[in-house]
Parts: structure tokens; sequence; C-alpha cells
């Protein structure tokens, strides 16, 4: 698993789950700070990485561009934990999505009750191609 954490997410994320052995880089760390989303999106698929934000906003750009990369993490309430919690609760739970991460969702994460959920990117437009 390769992942890229957003710039509204702290780089302390990032170094987190680099102590703990998974390839993690912040955006600060490319130079993409300040950057829109969409080449966000971009650098993440080229460098074959699933983003980790708080920002509900690529969950739209994901929809509109109809793709499959990449993967999306979605810190819900990700605003209200330190970046000890969020790295902790990405830990706790990034295992057992390594799979569905590998095929293209978007998964959100949360502290409540239901914890992760998980969403195919490429979503019924009445029709499937194969």
């Amino acid at each position: 698993m390769k992942f890229l954490v957003d710039e509204n997410l702290s780089p302390r994320v990032a170094e987190l789950l680099r102590d703990k052995g998974i390839d993690t880089t912040h955006v600060l760390e490319h130079g993409l700070g300040g950057s829109p989303d969409t080449e966000v999106s971009t650098f993440a698929v080229t460098e074959r990485r699933s983003i980790i934000s708080s920002d509900s906003d690529f969950t739209t750009l994901l929809a509109l561009s109809r793709g499959t990369a990449p993967s999306l993490v979605l810190l819900r309430s990700g605003d209200q934990l330190k970046p000890d919690a969020q790295a902790a609760l990405l830990l706790a739970n990034l295992p057992a999505l390594e799979a569905d991460l590998e095929q293209g969702v978007v998964i959100s994460l949360s502290t409540t009750l239901w914890g992760a959920r998980t969403r195919p990117l490429v979503l019924s437009w009445g029709f499937r191609r194969f």
C-alpha cells in the first residue's frame, strides 16, 4: 500500500504511518501545498498512491471523473482528532481494507459505531463495460 496524505492533515500523520512501515508521503513533500485537488489526484494516480484526506471534495472529483483511481481514504470528523489519533484510526483499519484499496474505492473512516464504509469508485451509470 502506498499513500499520499492531503494537506488538510498534518505531515505527522504521514510520519507516523511511515514509522509503522507504510509507504506514505505528504503533499508538502512533493511541492503540492496549495495545489488544486485535481493536481493532487493526478499526482496520486501517477505515483500509484491512495489519497488520505478529510476533504470530501475528493469524493465529488472522483465521481465526476468516473475513473478507477486513486482510491481515497476519507477521515470523517478528522478535524476533531489530533494527528496521533488520526494515524491510530488509520493503522487500526488499513490492514483489513488493503484489498479494497487496490481495486479503487472510497473508504470513509470514522470513530463512530459504523467505523469504515467502502464504496467502489466505478458506480453504475446504467451500463457496464466488460
